[in-house]
């Protein structure tokens, strides 16, 4: 069993990356190689964790949506991963990482508009995490080039064809 992507892996992981559409055939044709390969080798990479193949999305042209940063100091190190697992299955929570400086984790959470969303993850959502001992939070007004993976609450509420303001007054309704 091999341990990471060789060569090949590496050139096909490229093309899904350039387009996560792009046919096998045609992928198979830029490489020299079969289109059975390129199935093969994505079947593999994707069974591995390696890759995944999804929507991203630009929050900004979708609207109705914010992205906020919040740096997490916690109060020990002794659980850092299992905080940071905790933190990431969180609502709303697009990615977590445990970093060096000022903070012992960064989130990126995706909300609604409201502001009062950012209000109600931070004081019932963050806070039922527990061992925290600040965080500070970082609204992004503008991003270029920023491009996330929609989070579970919002995939469920827009497969339904609501909108973030739905989601809101269904959480505060709860």
């Amino acid at each position: 069993m091999k341990k990471g992507p060789d060569h090949l892996d590496l050139k096909i992981v490229s093309a899904v990356s350039e387009d996560g559409q792009m046919p096998a055939g045609r992928i198979a044709e830029r490489l020299g190689i079969t289109a059975p390969t390129v199935r093969s080798r994505l079947r593999g990479l994707l069974a591995s964790g390696m890759i995944r193949i999804v929507g991203v999305v630009d929050p900004y042209r979708m609207g109705g949506l914010t992205v906020a940063l919040v740096g997490i100091t916690l109060q020990s190190h002794s659980q850092l991963g299992e905080k940071m697992d905790q933190i990431a299955a969180l609502d709303g929570v697009s990615w977590t990482a445990v970093v060096t400086g000022r903070y012992d984790i960064l989130v990126e959470v995706i909300l609604s508009e409201e502001i009062g969303d950012l209000y109600r993850f931070l004081d019932e959502d963050l806070s039922s995490v527990g061992g925290i001992a600040s965080s500070e939070s970082f609204v992004i007004m503008k991003a270029r080039r920023k491009w996330t993976y929609l989070p579970e609450k919002f995939r469920r509420l827009f497969s339904g064809s609501g909108t973030p303001q739905a989601a809101e007054n269904e959480r505060s309704a709860e």
